[in-house]
């Protein structure tokens, strides 16, 4: 071999160690994640957090096999704020147009998502998305199964924003056996492009992670595992028959709602068997929540006030249970106050990723508990909008000042959940001081997270 070509391989061998370096690193010392995202289950609607019917075995052995989170937040009272702020590690307000619900049929519900929707923008740009790209940078597969609900137009597509893979619906809820909404698009799709399939949609969801988790297990993997259940319309799995129109496709009945509660754990079940049959459970961090409260007349909200679409602790409030196998010890539970966007930087810091720190709003609330480090007063802010309703609310430490403004109706109140988590007792006029200094907190922060469009 001359000198020239002898040169130009050690050229290349070390180019390409550092790259394996990197893949034995990850796939040996970094976990797999399993983010299993429930859409609108409420506080109490789990046997371990209190449900007086609902049978919930798995999840609740799940519970026990890790930490059960008593003071956690979802980002938004609806569905495409919370999820903005997961995918963004960020508030969802610095996107802009992001905080209402995406209407069916790709509608904007307030004036900013009406006008981004009129000139084709009302979605999260992927220019402002952290996951999964910067998992994807330390070698991680990335998929996604089930519901979206970050923009219907093309290039708002999941797989335009990182993901590997793709399977599931871009609105926010379809029929759950023939996989419709109430619009005329396409909305079940398969990577990027419309698909079919045969089944209830919760089954479905189950049947395409467990062989994403089977493709993958050679390799780490975070799988966001967007379940709809329990979302409207109410349909439990022997409902194939059940018509539903719109007409009802909101109105819920107990016992429907029970049964989907109980599928969707032993869905959950069949999930975590699929870990274990794959010998994946002790390396993979497996991560239960819901994206906000739960639907009035169907959920059930244990003590708290409301529900969706406020900022009532019964609509913001929700459970969160983590499990890591030889990290996190079993039977335990957080009163760390918490939300969403905390997930997004904890799964940067479980898989080496970089953190764009000027970038997050969130803590590390996975290293809090594997640390078993001292809770401390958080402070954490929501503001959500539909129509010309906006709900506020602020929490500092135990206070809690919420408002609404609607039109010409206008409402506040002042809370110390640390006495009254079923906010009963409204201490505005109490403590003019608390008031004053926590409507400070919240003009302060809203002139800090100024939408970018």
């Amino acid at each position: 071999m001359n000198c020239c070509r002898w040169n130009r391989l050690v050229f290349l061998l070390a180019a390409l160690i550092p790259t394996i370096a990197i893949s034995f690193a990850v796939s040996a010392e970094r976990p797999n994640i399993v983010l299993i995202l429930a859409d609108d289950m409420g506080y109490g609607d789990l046997g371990c957090y209190g449900h007086p019917v609902a049978q919930t075995p798995h999840i609740d052995n799940l519970a026990r096999q890790g930490v059960r989170f008593t003071q956690h937040y979802s980002n938004g009272a609806e569905c495409t704020p919370t999820r903005t702020a997961l995918m963004t590690g960020r508030y969802q307000h610095r996107a802009g147009g992001m905080e209402c619900a995406i209407g069916t049929g790709n509608v904007g519900r307030y004036d900013d998502a009406i006008r981004l929707a009129a000139q084709g923008e009302l979605g999260l740009p992927v220019d402002q998305t952290v996951l999964p790209g910067a998992l994807k940078d330390v070698g991680y597969a990335c998929g996604i199964i089930g519901k979206w609900h970050l923009g219907y137009e093309p290039k708002f597509n999941p797989i335009e924003h990182g993901w590997d893979e793709f399977f599931g619906y871009l609105g926010g809820n379809v029929h759950y056996f023939e996989h419709y909404e109430l619009s005329d698009l396409d909305v079940l799709f398969r990577d990027r492009e419309p698909t079919q399939a045969d089944g209830y949609i919760t089954h479905l969801i189950t049947d395409a992670s467990i062989d994403f988790i089977q493709r993958h297990r050679e390799r780490p993997f975070f799988l966001f595992v967007s379940h709809q259940s329990p979302h409207f319309p109410f349909q439990g799995p022997e409902d194939r028959d059940k018509v539903v129109t719109r007409e009802n496709w909101m109105e819920p009945d107990d016992a429907t709602y029970v049964a989907m509660l109980e599928d969707l754990d032993s869905e959950v079940g069949r999930l975590l068997a699929a870990l274990d049959q794959q010998a994946l459970a002790k390396e993979t961090v497996v991560i239960f929540v819901s994206d906000n409260g739960g639907f009035e007349g169907a959920a059930h909200m244990g003590p708290l006030r409301a529900a969706k679409s406020t900022t009532f602790e019964g609509g913001i409030r929700v459970p969160l249970i983590v499990r890591w196998p030889g990290r996190i010890p079993a039977g335990t539970h957080s009163d760390q106050v918490s939300a969403t966007l905390d997930l997004t930087r904890s799964f940067l810091s479980l898989t080496g990723a970089r953190v764009p720190a000027e970038r997050l709003d969130g803590y590390d609330i996975i290293d809090h508990v594997v640390q078993q480090r001292e809770d401390f007063a958080r402070t954490l802010f929501w503001r959500d909008r539909r129509g010309d309703q906006t709900w506020w609310a602020v929490r500092d430490g135990d206070w809690k000042f919420v408002r609404t403004a609607d039109s010409d109706v206008f409402e506040q109140w002042l809370f110390d959940l640390s006495r009254d988590v079923g906010e009963q007792n409204n201490l505005l006029n109490d403590k003019p001081n608390e008031t004053k200094r926590m409507k400070a907190l919240l003009r302060d922060w809203e002139s800090r997270v100024k939408p970018k469009r």
